[in-house]
This record gives structure tokens, sequence and C-alpha cells, in this order.
């Protein structure tokens, strides 16, 4: 009888991944590449944990953290709309993608100089930035992170997902080899490991390139700007909700810097690093969704179930992996770090069963057109996340920082599950994906 019941629940599953190949594939692909770089990038973060100052490491990661902010902001919502909105398009892909790449990267660069000037005005030399070398790093870096993002988004909607799980990895090499290169010379400055980020960056993307046989050379084409003007609303839509859900886990680190220390900041880093990597496995299965349904939407309520099984599951493991182990965690990127956070951290990883339901649901909205409308109750997610952050912080310190932003997320993700019981049915009435056999350069 067990072994019958065994039998009949191994075959459910298996018709469950055969019916969303699709999403099984592509997420599959992207899980691996958020696996194989999670072991690199710990490797990197561990060897500057133990080669940086705490204080450096502070103001590193948390310059990181504000490119990866500018980079939202300058990215315009258009990486998202090239996700669910290349297939539609078959044959003028190149086009819309180098059309987004350039409005979103001159856009980035002009707030990346904003930045610098108005902390410039405001800080002067006390400034995370105080030179000419950091300064370019972070202008050059944010650039290049928008270029990474528009390609990465065209990959996900050409549904060729390996292709970026291979750059995912080439940068998680690259910038662990030239990290260990720049250690070995003697540049141990938070300087340096930006200049480590910007040039493993633009390594990946060369690399990627050679081992795809010109995979990322084909997304770059005659910009089409009149298709992407096309798309002007879904683009101000897709931003709204780009900005109003990823914001407040961005700045997190450099609200840390800010709020309490450099020294810190870097204990945190430390564990928010594994969350944020954890976090990557439900973001990308609620990112492929996008393009899969848009092309099978017959099948949505099954993807979109399994999708966000897996997803709380994963996340469930990870939260009791760091519930656990987060003193050794600390203790394995510098013996300094159990002592500086102590306990506070442990609580952190329960934030991704919140997280999840939120990527799963603002999918949802993007599939129903109405990012418009989710946006404003993102927005005021955010506000409670950062603002439940900042209270916890002047109360209670790091722990504080730490319980109050857990329990803002918690609330966000049980709003979440709410309104995802509600609108799965809706997703399979939205427009249907463009149907027919236009070539592309990107079919085999």
């Amino acid at each position: 009888m067990p072994i019958d019941v065994a039998r009949r629940a191994i075959s459910r599953l298996r018709e469950a991944l055969q019916k969303s190949a699709a999403l099984v594939l592509n997420s599959g692909a992207l899980a691996t590449g958020t696996v194989a770089t999670a072991g690199l990038g710990f490797a990197y973060w561990w060897l500057a944990a133990r080669l940086l100052p705490p204080d450096v490491m502070g103001i590193a990661s948390g310059l990181l953290a504000m490119m990866s902010l500018v980079t939202l902001l300058g990215e315009g919502g258009l990486g998202t709309l090239l996700t669910g909105e290349l297939v539609r398009h078959p044959g003028r892909e190149p086009g819309l993608v180098t059309a987004a790449a350039t409005v979103g990267t001159a856009m980035t660069a002009g707030l990346a100089l904003l930045f610098l000037v108005g902390q410039t005005l405001v800080m002067g030399s006390t400034g995370s930035i105080d030179g000419w070398s950091i300064g370019l790093a972070f202008v050059i870096g944010c650039g290049l992170s928008n270029l990474t993002i528009m390609g990465d988004q065209a990959f996900v909607g050409i549904l060729r997902s390996s292709s970026k799980t291979i750059r995912l990895i080439l940068f998680a090499i690259f910038k662990l080899m030239l990290l260990a290169a720049v250690a070995a010379l003697g540049f141990t400055s938070a300087t340096a490991l930006l200049w480590t980020w910007v040039a493993g960056l633009l390594a990946s993307w060369i690399g990627v390139n050679l081992l795809t046989r010109g995979g990322a050379r084909r997304l770059v084409g005659a910009p089409d700007f009149k298709l992407l003007h096309m798309h002007r609303r879904r683009v101000v839509d897709h931003y709204a909700l780009d900005v109003s859900l990823l914001t407040p886990a961005l700045i997190m680190p450099y609200l840390v810097l800010v709020l309490l220390s450099p020294t810190t900041n870097a204990a945190f880093v430390a564990v928010w690093m594994l969350v944020s990597v954890a976090s990557l496995i439900p973001a990308a299965m609620a990112m492929v969704l996008f393009p899969v349904v848009r092309a099978s939407p017959n099948q949505s309520r099954h993807d979109i179930l399994l999708s966000l099984t897996v997803s709380l599951l994963f996340s469930l493991a990870c939260a009791v992996f760091i519930f656990t182990y987060s003193q050794q965690i600390l203790a394995v990127f510098n013996p300094t770090y159990p002592e500086i956070a102590g306990s506070s951290l442990r609580l952190l990883g329960f934030s991704l069963l919140g997280s999840t339901l939120k990527f799963h649901a603002c999918t949802l909205a993007r599939l129903t057109d109405r990012m418009l409308k989710a946006a404003p109750w993102f927005a005021l997610g955010g506000l409670l996340e950062l603002g439940s952050a900042i209270l916890g912080a002047k109360l209670g310190g790091l722990q504080g920082l730490v319980l109050g932003w857990t329990l803002a997320v918690s609330i966000e993700g049980a709003c979440a599950a709410l309104w995802l019981t509600s609108a799965t049915k809706l997703v399979a009435g939205t427009d249907p994906v463009l149907q027919g056999t236009t070539s592309s350069p990107f079919q085999t």
C-alpha cells in the first residue's frame, strides 16, 4: 500500500512538471544559476570580509546597495517590459532590447551623477564616496548594471534563461578572481571592491557572448524607438510596480549603514546577502511565470500554483536554516561578526515567506495589466517596511530593525496571499499572446 501511494504521488508530480515544461525548464535554469552564484558569491563575500576591515566592508556593501537602487530607478520598468513583451514581437526583439537599453542606461547614468553631486553638497568629504576613483566606479557600475538588467530580462523574455544562468556564473567567477588579484596587490579599500564588481560585470558579458556563440550580440540591433513608444503606458506601469516592490530591500544595507554603523552593517550584510540570494529563487520563478503564462494562458492556474508551492517550501527551508545557524554563518565570514550582531539576525530568513507571496502577487498584477492599480498598495507596503525597520532600529538597535522588517514583510505577505486566492482566475482572461510563425533571430 505505501508503495502504491508513493508511485501515484510520483506519477502526479511527473505529470504536473511535464504540463509546465516551459516554466520548469526556465525556472530550473535560473535556479541552477542562482545556486551556483550563491556558492561563488559566498566565497566572494567571505574573502572580502576576511581581507577588509569591518568599517570598509560596511561602506562598500552600502554603496553596492545604493548602486542597485539607482539602477532600479533609472531602469524605468523597461527591463520588466522586455520580459513580458518580447514574446509578442517575434523578429523585432533586438530593436526593442536596444531601444530600452539606450533609454535606461542614459537615465541611470544621470541619476548616478545626481547622487554624487547631492552627496557631495550634503556630506562633503565625510560621505561614503570621497574620491574621484570610487565616484567613477559608482557611475560606470550603475550604467553597466542597467545594461545587465536589460540583457538578463531579455534572455528570460525569449525563454533562453540558460544564457542568463551562464552570465550569472561567469560574473560570480570573474569578480571573485578579481578580488583575489587586487587583494594580492595590496588594494583592500572600498574603491577596489567596487572596481572588481564593475570589471566582473563587463567580463561576464564578453564571456556569455563567446560561450553562446554570439547569443548576447544577437540581442543588439537598430533601436526600435517606435515600438518602445507603443508600450509607453505599460513601461510607466511596470516602473511604478518595480520601484514600489524592490526599493525597500535594495536600500536596507545603506539604511543600516546610516542608522547604525559601518561595522554593524558589515555583520548585517553577511546574513542579508544569504537572504537576498535565497529570495532570487522565488523571484526567478515568479519572473518566468510572466512570459510562460503570456505564451500559454490556458494553463495559467496550474503554473501559478506550482510556482507558488515550490517557492514557499524553499523559502521555509531557508528561514529555518538561517534561524538555526545564524551565529555560525556570521563566524564563517569573520570571527568578530557574532560579537557585533549577536543573535539579532536569526529571524531575518522568515521574511522570505512574505517576499515570495509578494513576488507572485506582483506577477499576477502584471499579467492582468493592473500594475498601476497595484503599485500604490506595494508602495504602502514599502513604507511600512522602511518605517518599521527605522522605528525598530531607533528602539532596539539591530535586533529591533530585523524584527520590524520581518513583521512588516509578513503582514504584506498575508495581504498578498488573500489577493492571490481571488486573482488567479483573472489571468486566463488577459490579452492572448500574438500567435504565428514569424521568424525570429533567436529561433534555432
